[in-house]
C-alpha cells in the first residue's frame, strides 16, 4: 500500500488515540472535526511507518518529515484544500502533545499552507434561491406521512441554511435543545468548539415547526438530532447534498449547488443589499475580519461583469 493511498492497517498509535479521545471530551469539537483527525492522522501515521517513525516517538520526527508528507500528498494529486486540512490535523496533534509535555518542539514550525487555488463557488441568484425553496416536492413523494416529513425535513434544512446562514456541519450537528423557536435563535457550535446565536427567520421558523409536526414519522423518541434520515438516525453530509440537489431539480434550475453554497448566498446577499460587514461576519461566525471580506470581492466582481457588459463607455467596442 503506498503512503498516501489509504488507511494504515496497523492500529491506530496510543498517542493519537489520546489525542483523539482529548478533542471528544475536553475540546467538546464536533463528531465530523474529530472524525476528519481521526482520518487524517491515521494517513499521517501510515506515512511516518513507512519512513521508519512512529507517532510514538514524536521527538524523532522533525519539520522536514512533515514537509516530505505533504509532497507525497501532492504527488499523489490530491487537491490542496484537502491537504491544507491534513496538515491542520497534524498540527493539531503535536499542539496536544506539546501541551501534555510529551514533546519539547514543534516539527510543524515554520511549515507553510498550501497555496490555494482561487476557486468561487457557484452562488445563486436572490431569484434562484427562492425557486430552490419553494418549488413543490415531487406529487409521488407526498403521497405517505413519510414521504411528506421528509419533503417537510429538506425545505426546513434549505431555508435554515440560507436564512441563517450556517455552515453544513453546524446545521446537522444541531440537536433539537438547540432550537428556540419562541425566541427565534439557533445555539450553534461552530469551527474550533466556539458557540454562537444564530437568527431565524420568519420563513425557517414556519419551516421548522412544520418539520418538528411531521419529525416522529422519521425519528425514534430517544433520538436528539435536529435533522434525521429515512432511518431516523442523525442526518449525514452526503444525504444533505442530496437534499439539496433534488430541490435544484425540483427548481428546474439550471446548475446544482452544494448545501455550503446556500451560506455563500446568504452572506453574498446580505453584502449586496447593504448589510454592515461586521455585522454579516458575526452572523457567519467568522473569527477574521478578512474570512467576510472574500464575498464583497465576489460582490464586486460580479459588478464589475455588469458593469463591463452593459455600460456604453466600459470598453472599447469591436
Amino acid at each position: 500500500m503506498s503512503s498516501t493511498g489509504g488507511i494504515s492497517n496497523n492500529p491506530i498509535s496510543a498517542n493519537i488515540q489520546a489525542f483523539l479521545s482529548y478533542c471528544e471530551t475536553r475540546q467538546e469539537q464536533a463528531s465530523s472535526t474529530c472524525n476528519a483527525y481521526a482520518a487524517d492522522l491515521a494517513q499521517f501515521q501510515q506515512y511516518l511507518e513507512s519512513q521508519g517513525l512512529s507517532p510514538e516517538k514524536p521527538e524523532l520526527i522533525v519539520r522536514r518529515h512533515i514537509q516530505q508528507f505533504l509532497a507525497s500528498l501532492f504527488k499523489s494529486g490530491m487537491a490542496k484544500s484537502s491537504m491544507s486540512r491534513k496538515l491542520a490535523a497534524v498540527r493539531a496533534f503535536f499542539k496536544y502533545l506539546l501541551r501534555m509535555q510529551r514533546l519539547q518542539h514543534n516539527p510543524c514550525l515554520g511549515v507553510r499552507n498550501p497555496k490555494q487555488e482561487k476557486r468561487h463557488p457557484h452562488i445563486l441568484n436572490v431569484d434562484q434561491t427562492f425557486a430552490l425553496l419553494d418549488a413543490p416536492p415531487n406529487a409521488s413523494r407526498v403521497k405517505s406521512p413519510r414521504g411528506r416529513a421528509l419533503a417537510a425535513r429538506d425545505t426546513a434544512l434549505a431555508e435554515l441554511l440560507y436564512g441563517s446562514g450556517l455552515r453544513i456541519a453546524e446545521a446537522l450537528d444541531l440537536d433539537l435543545t438547540d432550537l428556540d423557536l419562541r425566541s427565534g435563535v439557533l445555539r450553534v457550535l461552530g469551527k474550533g468548539a466556539k458557540e454562537r446565536l444564530a437568527l431565524l427567520s420568519d420563513q425557517s421558523r414556519a419551516r421548522l415547526i412544520h418539520w418538528l409536526e411531521a419529525r416522529a414519522v422519521l425519528a425514534p423518541s430517544e433520538e436528539p438530532a435536529l435533522f434525521v434520515g429515512a432511518r431516523g438516525k442523525r442526518l449525514d453530509r452526503r444525504q444533505a447534498a442530496r437534499i439539496i440537489k433534488e430541490l435544484c431539480v425540483n427548481a428546474a434550475l439550471p446548475v446544482s449547488i452544494s448545501p455550503h453554497a446556500l451560506r455563500h448566498g446568504f452572506a453574498t446577499h446580505l453584502l449586496e443589499a447593504g448589510a454592515d460587514l461586521r455585522a454579516v461576519q458575526e452572523l457567519l461566525g467568522h473569527a477574521r475580519l478578512s474570512t467576510t471580506q472574500r464575498y464583497t470581492q465576489l460582490t464586486l466582481s460580479g459588478l464589475m461583469k455588469v458593469y463591463d457588459k452593459a455600460h456604453p463607455r466600459a470598453r472599447e467596442k469591436e
